[in-house]
């Protein structure tokens, strides 16, 4: 590089430097003439340096555009100096809503009452006032709504009652909850629940009554308007069928407390068979000997078929109705039978040879006339029931078992002749009479051998009791 190049380099250096420095000097000078000033807005505090020279053109050149309502100390007009500050109390959006329609207002009040007394708004005894959160869509910085409704009068007709109130609600149903009237859904409210509240409005009230429905084993609870049975039924949808009824009948009116109770009615038939028992008959048989018997015929039990209707109520069975009998199959009879072929024999005893015609085992027992229970001032005291003198000789039978007047010989007695009766002489038991003077006590089994000649037939008991 040569001289002159050189020195061309340096120059332009030098240059450089000398104005780096020119314009560090203008800087520091104008720092130098900046005024400091501290800004408080809503509270908060911070230093600005400015070459404005008044309040009003600080502001500007900060961007800061303020409402009337807002307060700010010193005034615009004010010249700003070395450490002044500027206060600026923004006022903030309320929302008033009146009547149905919004208003903002920029306030500083923070007191609901005050702010609607500024606005000459008053309310009356029965209209309020609430404070609510701003919306999304009010204002930035909007402290609150308030909210002024009035309440209108109102007039509630419940049968022969009448009931006046004021309510600041909406709508019908939202003033009946309001005034803590409670309700049904199955009530009865013209107009309806939607319908816009309006001063002087007459709400009527029905009250729907309170019904309970027993059916198919479950309990519905509800209310009604309905005022029979039957129209209650039909609204739930419950029907009848059949044989099915309604406590009370459908046609009844609700009775108090509305209980309904639908009995369901089922029936079947059963058919039941039993056994028929078969009697045992008794059939003569020649061929037999008297006193012996034998089965001729086996019995069979028969069969007997009912019809049985049975009634369900509930799926309980509440009545059992024969409704009709069949003979299926008819017993057989058991037949047994007994001898009627007498055959006569002869047999030696202490009192000759006897000729009997049967034999019979007999508990033997022994009486006199003055045993025999008849005093002896009777005119029938020693009388015998065939009106024989009582003596030895005479026996007293069953004539079921021996016919009376009938011959018999009792060993260790001898003959006797079946010619009296007696109260306890039932059955095979023979009462041995005597004489006073020779009577002989008798309690023991013997064999009672009937005589000669045989009776005739019709008077012969082939079977013995």
């Amino acid at each position: 590089m040569s001289e002159t190049q050189n020195w061309l380099t340096r120059e332009r250096v030098f240059g450089v430097l000398v104005a780096l420095l020119a314009l560090t000097g203008l800087a520091f000078g104008y720092q130098a003439t900046l005024t400091p000033v501290t800004l408080v807005l809503d509270g908060e505090a911070r230093v600005v340096h400015t070459h404005q020279a008044t309040v009003g053109m600080l502001l500007a050149d900060l961007g800061l555009t303020l409402r009337a309502e807002d307060w700010l100390t010193p005034a615009l007009e004010t010249p700003l100096e070395p450490g002044i500050t500027v206060q600026i109390e923004r006022a903030r959006p309320v929302i008033l809503v009146v009547d149905g329609r919004e208003r903002i207002r920029y306030l500083h009040d923070e007191n609901p009452a005050d702010i609607l007394a500024a606005e000459g708004i008053e309310l009356a005894s029965h209209d309020t006032l609430q404070v609510r959160s701003p919306l999304p869509s009010d204002p930035p910085l909007t402290r609150f709504r308030v909210v002024v409704t009035r309440a209108v009068p109102v007039v509630l007709e419940e049968g022969s009652v009448r009931i006046s109130f004021y309510t600041d609600a909406r709508t019908v149903g939202e003033a009946l909850l309001q005034a803590g009237i409670s309700f049904y859904r199955a009530d009865r409210i013209y107009p309806d629940l939607a319908t816009p509240v309006q001063s002087g409005m007459h709400i009527r009230l029905e009250r729907s009554l309170p019904v309970e429905v027993t059916v198919d084993g479950h309990t519905i609870r509800t209310r009604t308007h309905r005022n029979r049975v039957g129209e209650v039924l039909a609204d739930l949808g419950v029907t009848l069928n059949g044989l099915d009824y309604a406590v009370p009948s459908l046609a009844s009116p609700l009775g108090e407390g509305g209980r309904i109770n639908v009995i369901r009615v089922t029936e079947s038939v059963l058919v039941e068979q039993s056994p028929i028992p078969y009697e045992t008959v008794w059939q003569a048989d020649s061929n037999m000997e008297i006193d012996t018997q034998g089965l001729l015929q086996e019995g069979a039990p028969g069969v007997l078929e009912r019809r049985i209707r049975l009634r369900y109520e509930n799926n309980e069975v509440v009545e059992r109705r024969v409704e009709g009998e069949t003979v299926v199959l008819a017993p057989s009879n058991r037949v047994m039978g007994y001898g009627t072929n007498i055959i006569v024999r002869q047999m030696e005893t202490e009192s000759g040879t006897i000729e009997y015609w049967r034999t019979m085992n007999m508990l033997a027992t022994s009486y006199s006339a003055s045993t025999a229970g008849t005093p002896d001032t009777s005119p029938y005291y020693g009388i015998t029931a065939t009106g024989m003198v009582m003596r030895h000789g005479i026996v007293a039978v069953d004539p079921r078992v021996i016919p009376l007047r009938t011959q018999v010989y009792v060993p260790g007695y001898g003959i006797g002749y079946a010619g009296d009766t007696g109260g306890a002489i039932k059955g095979r038991r023979i009462d041995l009479g005597y004489d006073d003077d020779n009577l002989r006590l008798w309690y023991s089994w013997v064999t009672v051998y009937l005589l000669t000649p045989v009776p005739p037939t019709s008077r012969i008991p082939y079977v013995l009791p």
